[in-house]
């Protein structure tokens, strides 16, 4: 726990309970804009928070592994947290609460927040021990660029490609193809398969803001910042072209959602870590136990929306019951909602944390 970046936690705890936040509104019919993804193109807060939490996966990959040699040990822990990960994310996707406890197989969504965040660790930390920081420059860019033009400039089946919610989308059309019915809409899923490949390129850009901050440079917050500016305005330079897209996760949404993520982090560390100045205590509670928590509230929310009770589900009841009034907009009744439940996380995080109570999966 000494040895831990203090803001690093901070900012993981933060994603996490901006997960929770975006993830349990009261009704859906009900959201602010900033806590709805974008329709397509553009983004919002809410876009941010995943590829938030894959920088900062990449930020850990950075601050546990320096050092490490690829070795047999080495990679049988990278790949047991990984295909833990995964079963989790699958386990949620597959969970009903009818005996045996399955959905239906072709209704089983494969795709999902765990699963990328298992695959994008273990390929993100192989490549990060394997490599110098010069090949992570260059596993990036190739990444990125090849992403790009796959998707921008291979014919598919005859047909120009698009960036657009079509037939002629690479990502979606192989998605479709792959995974049938096993995705989150009938036309593409936003953890797809084509989409995880430029997501591992923004945890391999955490682990360059890792090397920075464990380095003994002066100017480390400055460096952070100039980083983060100059990958905002290389995304928003190449969002001309693919436009910036988290179902997607154009090369232009890697390098905007990270350059806001190095802009926060530098923050953070300069707040924490230089001026030592306490603050965000209850959120560096929450990233200790980060995966714990966010499995622990999608579950419930699951439970929740399962379980029926006068004519709706359990979270319907609790919501209108004691969150809906007439002298409020129903937008603020959802937030409000959604607010509540993640103040139970944050206690439930404190109380983890005062029992050290520490689950590494």
């Amino acid at each position: 726990m000494k040895n831990r970046h203090i803001s690093v936690d901070i900012f993981r705890g933060l994603t996490i309970v901006l997960m929770i936040l975006v993830n349990t509104p009261g009704s859906w019919s009900a959201v602010y804009a900033p806590f709805l993804h974008a329709p397509w193109h553009g983004y919002t807060l809410t876009d941010l928070v995943f590829p938030f939490f894959l920088f900062i996966v990449g930020v850990s990959i950075s601050l546990s592994y320096q050092n490490k040699k690829l070795k047999w040990p080495v990679f049988i822990k990278i790949t047991s947290r990984s295909l833990k990960l995964i079963f989790l994310g699958l386990f949620l996707g597959a969970f009903s609460l009818t005996f045996p406890f399955l959905k239906e197989f072709d209704s089983i969504r494969f795709p999902g927040v765990l699963q990328r965040i298992g695959l994008v660790f273990f390929l993100a930390s192989l490549l990060y021990i394997w490599g110098s920081k010069r090949s992570t420059f260059l596993v990036i860019g190739i990444l990125l660029v090849g992403y790009w033009l796959w998707m921008g400039y291979i014919p598919l089946s005859g047909v120009a490609p698009t960036y657009e919610r079509a037939i002629n989308n690479w990502a979606n059309y192989i998605d479709l193809k792959v995974l049938g019915t096993h995705m989150w809409k009938s036309d593409y899923d936003p953890e797809g398969l084509l989409s995880t490949l430029p997501a591992i390129a923004s945890a391999l850009l955490g682990t360059l803001t890792g090397d920075l901050i464990r380095s003994n440079t002066y100017q480390k917050v400055s460096l952070m910042l100039a980083f983060g500016v100059a990958m905002l305005l290389l995304g928003y330079l190449w969002s001309l072209s693919f436009p910036i897209n988290k179902a997607l996760w154009s090369p232009s949404f890697v390098l905007v959602s990270a350059g806001w993520a190095n802009l926060c982090l530098a923050l953070l560390f300069y707040v924490t870590e230089l001026k030592k100045i306490k603050l965000g205590g209850v959120f560096r509670k929450v990233g200790l136990n980060a995966i714990v928590i966010y499995f622990s509230a999608s579950f419930t929310a699951k439970i929740f929306s399962m379980i029926s009770i006068q004519g709706g589900s359990l979270h319907g009841y609790i919501f209108n019951r004691f969150f809906v009034y007439d002298s409020i907009p129903l937008e603020s009744s959802s937030l409000l909602y959604a607010l509540s439940v993640c103040v139970f996380y944050v206690v439930f995080a404190q109380l983890l944390y005062k029992k050290k109570v520490f689950i590494k999966v």
